[in-house]
């Protein structure tokens, strides 16, 4: 039997255990087996990594380093992760059984993620307001401190560097926290940042559970941001915690995504991000359209051509190349997903197709629900797997209406090929993000959280400046 991986904590530019030696099993959700030990992280593995963190911002040259140097430096970890890929993809699809291809195009957009606020900082400019007191003003944007940023496992690799990345191109110190089920690709990654020549303590890898690791990173007053992502029972309570020393929180939560087909949209185009929207990743996404609603003139149409979309799914090993769905990242995940699906039929419900796979693997198969009344737990609660609930409509009021009623803001999609209705719902959708005839698309320059209990706060281009720095004013008299 081939010897097991081991992934460490990053601190202080070196790979190490746990102060106590603890090491919890990686497993592979497609083979069900554990393939890999990653170091287990405490209290005091928490403290070392801040202490590690602040030392590096308040004695070391990243915050000091010139936006040029700082963004070299980015861009040699960026070039890194392109010649390591593969290495990166095989990492998540073997920690979360995500299809290899997914996993590969995720590298792609991390490596993004990096190149785009290395450029984005190094060419951003502060603001200049004349003043007619025989006085100057203008902004600085130093950098804020210590960042603790903590990330799910839904994006191994992506979500980590969509928060690394602007914390430390604006000279920040960062220590990321990913989830206790994928540690692998970021623990890579943390590695990866030492062979480019980051200073010790500027990105630190801490490994571990919510409590102690996340609960003690988030209530030490070293600590200056916190940036979050993962479901609204834990934000609040990280919010919480990080309200104990006023550091200002960074929200993206859970979501319960509407949408929208109107009767003149493009069938085949709406099919077809309909299907990307809730089955890719295995509907894992925060951002998924679990709620889809149908106008009368084209359901029955859809709806076929939906079913059969879902069906022609291939799935199985996430290596195969073929494969574009897998299983549920954990048994505990898989139960949770499953526990939804069993609960359709008492409610009223019907499972037009999909449900769970009987083999034994974690598996749910694309599922498409239908006639759920809007108060089953289906329809409100965020299930985060690939199960889509689909409801008609007749006209736009009704399906505002209904597409409005939930806690949740965090996306919303619409398929029309009339101009004006595209921008008079999506004007009228309380969501961070509307997408009109597509999914999934960004654009890192706009903002990107959630309404209600999908979040708080904004992050992307200035507004991940806005987060990430300590905005000044400096007023100068230039009049005598």
């Amino acid at each position: 039997m081939a010897e097991q991986e081991f992934f460490g904590h990053i601190i202080e530019g070196e790979e190490v255990e746990s102060v106590d030696g603890g090491r919890f099993d990686v497993w592979n959700p497609w083979t069900q087996e554990v393939w890999a030990e990653a170091a287990e992280g405490g209290a005091e593995d928490a403290r070392r990594a801040i202490a590690s963190a602040r030392r590096a911002f308040d004695e070391g040259p990243w915050p000091r380093m010139g936006r040029v140097e700082r963004a070299k430096a980015i861009h040699r970890l960026a070039d890194l992760m392109e010649d390591r890929a593969d290495d990166l993809a095989g990492y998540d699809s073997r920690n979360m059984a995500k299809p290899f291809a997914q996993a590969k195009h995720d590298v792609g957009r991390s490596v993004h993620n990096l190149r785009f606020f290395a450029d984005h900082q190094r060419d951003n400019m502060g603001q200049v307001f004349p003043m007619d007191s025989g006085h100057h003003s203008y902004s600085e944007f130093g950098p804020a401190g210590v960042v603790a940023a903590i990330s799910p496992w839904n994006f191994p690799l992506m979500m980590p560097t969509w928060k690394i990345a602007p914390a430390i191109a604006w000279g920040n110190t960062c220590i990321i926290k990913p989830s206790e089920d994928t540690p692998a690709s970021v623990t890579l990654l943390g590695r990866l940042a030492v062979e480019a020549g980051f200073p010790p303590g500027v990105l630190n890898v801490l490994n571990g559970y919510g409590a102690p690791v996340g609960s003690t990173l988030t209530g030490d007053d070293r600590v200056d941001r916190v940036t979050f992502t993962r479901s609204s029972v834990t934000g609040k309570k990280v919010m919480e915690s990080a309200s104990t020393h006023l550091a200002p929180v960074s929200l993206e939560l859970g979501g319960k995504g509407a949408n929208i087909v109107f009767d003149d949209a493009d069938i085949d185009n709406a099919v077809y991000w309909a299907v990307e929207a809730i089955f890719r990743n295995s509907g894992q996404i925060c951002l998924a359209g679990s709620r889809l609603f149908v106008q009368d003139g084209i359901y029955d149409e859809f709806m076929k051509r939906f079913k059969e979309a879902a069906e022609a799914l291939p799935i199985g090993d996430p290596f195969d190349p073929e494969v574009k769905f897998s299983a549920l990242a954990s048994r505990k995940h898989y139960e949770k997903v499953k526990s939804y699906v069993d609960g359709v039929p008492g409610d009223g419900g019907t499972i037009v197709t999909g449900g769970a796979d009987e083999s034994g693997k974690w598996l749910v198969r694309p599922t498409i629900i239908t006639g759920l009344p809007l108060t089953a737990d289906a329809y409100c609660q965020e299930i985060f797997g690939p199960v889509c609930v689909v409801n008609r409509f007749s006209d736009e009021d009704e399906v505002v209406g209904m597409a409005n009623d939930t806690r949740y803001g965090l996306n919303a999609m619409l398929f029309t090929e009339n101009l004006s209705r595209a921008h008079r719902v999506s004007s009228r959708l309380p969501a961070g993000t509307v997408w009109v005839n597509c999914f999934f698309i960004r654009d890192l320059r706009t903002p990107f959280g959630g309404v209600g209990d999908s979040g708080v706060g904004r992050e992307g281009g200035d507004f991940s400046r806005e987060f990430f720095t300590e905005p000044k004013a400096v007023v100068m008299q230039i009049a005598r």
